[in-house]
């Protein structure tokens, strides 16, 4: 730091510079309690915080829960209490945060999501207005991780087959006669999308005897080096691989991204696993391979999410759809939880989150 020049004795101290205040986020430590409140559906309240969670809050020094329930931007009555709010605890089911709701809310500084993705929640506007933003998706990232890795030991072991086959009076089983290729050990698993959740799949792969390609256009060869995987094209790893697993975010360049022509490059025996969202896949292309017999597929998430009765995928053969329960349920939602408050007390008590969502990562993420 440098020193202030020594100023003469007969001449008078300048005076003193006005400081600019510190934009919006910005480290600092508050003198008094940060103005805290909850904006999201009474279900979801309920479901993802406890009194425990309460609690935490209330012991803080540097936070003030301005009400022990969510509260509603769009409620005249809540109103007066939302004016008072620095920091948002949102959840799955909040409102938008648009340009009319933020006007109601003129001293907020920043909003903690305490689900995964905060596109239903975060507008344009929050990065204009330079409000502060963190999830909980790391938090969330996990039991995707631990469902994807089960379901694909399970898939490269032929269960699911070999289970509806016993369902439909088969005996005995020929598991290993009916797929080109049976059990982990040696497998190729190709991981599309280097997301969180991909990360977080490819760290607990190193647990099996497998090689793992992935495909993502903002992975470069040195990192991919780092996580210790085979950076390829979407084609290449669709032919090479023998359990596909997407992870890629939904984004206009990622709709119908497994398309007819990448599903017609994938070998006989391939497994394609979806946790990630249902668009990414041509269904359509999907079904007309599934219906040919020689490709499997289990689907957490699918476009629609409820598919109608008459769906092809619902008949197809060697598929496996569950309804969207990879990401966070039951005990699990207390990581989320945890996060959430975790990140409230650290904004409130020093200005930042420990993992911020920076605007230019905001496009490119689920």
């Amino acid at each position: 730091m440098t020193s202030r020049p020594v100023t003469p004795r007969a001449q008078p101290a300048p005076p003193a510079m006005p400081v600019p205040p510190a934009p919006r986020g910005h480290a600092h430590r508050s003198p008094v309690p940060v103005p805290v409140a909850f904006v999201m559906p009474e279900a979801t309240f309920t479901r993802v915080f406890d009194p425990g969670d309460l609690a935490a809050l209330h012991a803080s020094e540097a936070v003030r829960l301005v009400a022990d329930r969510p509260l509603d931007p769009d409620d005249p009555c809540d109103l007066p209490l939302l004016a008072d709010a620095e920091v948002l605890v949102t959840g799955w089911g909040s409102p938008v945060l648009s340009a009319d709701r933020l006007d109601r809310m003129p001293r907020l500084r920043a909003v903690v999501h305490s689900a995964g993705s905060v596109k239903p929640v975060v507008d344009t506007d929050v990065w204009e207005r330079r409000i502060a933003v963190a999830s909980s998706a790391a938090a969330n990232a996990v039991p995707v991780a631990e469902f994807t890795v089960a379901v694909i030991v399970l898939a490269a072991k032929r269960a699911f087959a070999s289970a509806a086959a016993l369902r439909s009076g088969e005996t005995p089983v020929d598991v290993e006669g009916s797929w080109p290729v049976v059990g982990m050990h040696g497998v190729t698993v190709g991981v599309v999308g280097a997301s969180r959740v991909g990360r977080a799949v490819i760290e607990r792969l190193r647990d099996y005897d497998v090689r793992v390609l992935v495909s993502d256009p903002y992975l470069d060869d040195d990192e991919a080096a780092l996580l210790g995987v085979t950076a390829v094209d979407l084609g290449t790893l669709a032919a090479s691989s023998d359990v596909v697993t997407l992870h890629a975010p939904l984004l206009p360049s990622t709709r119908g991204l497994v398309d007819r022509a990448v599903i017609g490059r994938m070998r006989p025996g391939t497994t394609l696993v979806n946790t990630a969202r249902g668009a990414i896949v041509d269904q359509d292309a999907l079904a007309d391979r599934l219906d040919r017999g020689d490709l499997a597929a289990v689907l957490d998430v699918t476009e629609p999410e409820r598919l109608p009765p008459d769906a092809r995928l619902r008949s197809t053969p060697n598929t496996f759809i569950t309804p969207h329960i990879a990401g966070s349920l039951g005990n699990e939602l207390r990581r989320l939880a945890d996060n959430a408050v975790r990140e409230t007390i650290a904004f409130a008590a020093t200005g930042a989150f420990t993992d911020p969502i920076v605007p230019d990562g905001f496009a490119v993420q689920a």
